[in-house]
């Protein structure tokens, strides 16, 4: 019986002096944590796409408590609300939320079939075989591999193409990711003219295989007064940066592969 008492009270004396030793170590070893932080991360829409340039909205909200110049306008699915709650928790003005929108480069409901796909339906699966039924490897795959990873709805299929309702975009980017063909773009700004294909063959092998893909024969370079169109790997691309929105490019262009948002 002494043994026992003996095992159980060595047992609670170690215990209790680990106890004390761990109970030091915390106060001595603690992180202090911003009470900003947690309130920064509520604000935050939470969608973790990572349109800011960082992982998450944990990693952005970790940034904009550790940087004070940081820009308070990164998170494009927050939009302006987000701006205005995070402007009031860090102070400051943190600028109009950046307007970002996703857009499908493709026309892909035009261009020929090479085959009958009857595999797995998603874009990714497609792509592994033959890079899917389309004759464009450039392509949409029409699966609707962002529509499902869309998390505002935006996107929804029609006659085999993607389809993104700008009213409804955020610029998250998460379709961007998704897409295996790599043809949605987001496009800071908001849209003005856009190049609809991805497509970097030469002219008269693009006409065999979509009516409406882009065929580089530059005039819409040409007659752009603003140099805000050049090319490139035989493919028209469009600076948004020195687009003025005209719409010149986008009535001239012979394919009609050019969408004008601002008519």
């Amino acid at each position: 019986m002494t043994g026992i008492l003996t095992a159980i009270l060595s047992v609670t004396a170690i215990g209790a002096v680990l106890a004390v030793i761990l109970s030091a170590a915390s106060k001595v070893m603690a992180v202090e944590v911003d009470e900003r932080l947690a309130r920064v991360q509520e604000i935050l829409p939470g969608s973790n796409c990572g349109a800011c340039g960082y992982p998450g909205c944990a990693g952005y909200a970790e940034a904009l408590i550790a940087d004070k110049d940081l820009k308070q306008n990164l998170c494009s699915p927050g939009g302006p609300g987000v701006v205005k709650e995070l402007n009031k928790i860090l102070g400051g003005e943190g600028g109009e939320a950046e307007i970002k929108r996703a857009v499908v480069r493709c026309r892909g409901d035009v261009q020929q079939k090479k085959m009958d796909y009857i595999g797995i339906k998603t874009c990714a699966a497609a792509k592994q075989l033959s890079g899917g039924e389309g004759a464009c490897a450039f392509g949409c795959l029409g699966y609707g591999d962002c529509k499902i990873a869309c998390p505002s709805d935006a996107i929804c299929i029609e006659h085999g193409l993607a389809s993104i309702n700008i009213n409804k975009c955020t610029g998250c980017g998460l379709c961007v990711k998704t897409c295996p063909n790599q043809i949605i773009s987001v496009e800071a700004g908001g849209l003005k003219s856009v190049v609809l294909c991805a497509n970097i063959e030469k002219g008269a092998v693009v006409r065999k295989k979509c009516s409406h893909g882009c065929i580089g024969c530059g005039k819409c370079a040409r007659e752009c007064n603003s140099g805000a169109v050049s090319l490139k790997d035989n493919l028209a691309i469009i600076d948004s940066e020195k687009c003025t929105a005209c719409g010149h490019c986008a009535e001239i262009c012979v394919t009609h592969c050019i969408k004008s948002f601002a008519q």
